[in-house]
């Protein structure tokens, strides 16, 4: 699906039920993405639902800045034929997904504009490595108009050292070739992550660059979490782990020093960008 938010859904004030971790986003200083009737935006995903929100201090400096699934959301998934019979699929990384694109609440902070996130029923390359059902998490830095026209290419531009995370490294295609991903751009990884070393893959963090203003060097352009079905289904607790930094940033703003990914039991899960900086080009 392209083009705006795929399957989105107002919230209109569904009853959520408490349970184990219910207490967080915590009340108060939360927001909630809300539709043109100001009910919560949600998409349906899977038999579940989809959401975004931020939490903000009294002192203005953000804390959160989140996406929230309900619990039924983890299944009713539909596979890859599935999605090719009903038109509903986009071929990213060479498979099939399911695309959608929320807002973010106006609380969010600079310079974070659109949640890109896609459901891939068989994973994508490389083989052995993401090739297990999961959904990519993009917490862009671009406006949504600015991603949806980024084709698939071969990138020609360089990367230089200082925009690049710390110990991140560009990330190559089977052929060992560079791609500009659809909707997307070019994904950075850490070599030293498990699942490229050996470890089943369940939880892991990219960083995507692009060339998003035709200078001929390319910039940070959004930060994603990964995470498998199989890894939210057996989540227990809060899982917290660092995001590393570049030494130059894209623009000026709140950067996420780490993510966290929430078991809230009954209320579902969430993958959460947290402890921010203020950083300045």
């Amino acid at each position: 699906m392209t083009g705006g938010v795929a399957g989105a859904t107002p919230g209109k004030g569904r009853k959520r039920r408490r349970g184990r971790g219910s207490g967080f986003p915590p009340a108060g200083i939360t927001t909630w993405a809300t539709d043109e009737d100001g009910d919560r935006y949600t998409a349906s995903v899977g038999d579940g639902e989809l959401s975004t929100f931020a939490s903000v201090t009294p002192s203005e400096r953000p804390k959160y800045l989140g996406v929230h699934l309900t619990r039924a959301a983890l299944s009713g998934l539909p596979s890859a034929a599935d999605l090719e019979a009903s038109g509903e699929g986009l071929t990213v990384h060479g498979a099939q997904s399911e695309e959608f694109f929320l807002p973010f609440p106006e609380a969010a902070p600079d310079p974070f504009t659109v949640l890109g996130f896609y459901w891939n029923p068989e994973g994508h390359p490389p083989p052995g490595t993401y090739d297990l059902p999961h959904f990519d998490v993009h917490f862009h830095f671009e406006p949504e108009s600015v991603v949806e026209a980024i084709q698939p290419g071969t990138p020609e531009y360089p990367i230089p050292d200082d925009r690049m995370p710390e110990g991140y490294v560009r990330l190559p295609n089977p052929a060992g070739e560079f791609d500009t991903v659809i909707h997307m751009g070019e994904h950075l990884g850490d070599p030293t992550a498990p699942e490229l070393n050996g470890v089943t893959f369940g939880n892991t963090l990219i960083w995507g660059a692009h060339d998003v203003d035709d200078d001929g060097v390319g910039e940070l352009t959004f930060v994603e979490p990964m995470v498998t079905v199989d890894y939210l289904s057996s989540l227990a607790g809060v899982d917290r782990r660092p995001i590393a930094q570049p030494t130059v940033y894209p623009q000026d703003g709140w950067y996420p020093t780490s993510y966290t990914v929430r078991d809230l039991g009954a209320d579902g899960v969430a993958v959460v960008l947290e402890k921010f900086r203020r950083r300045s080009v």
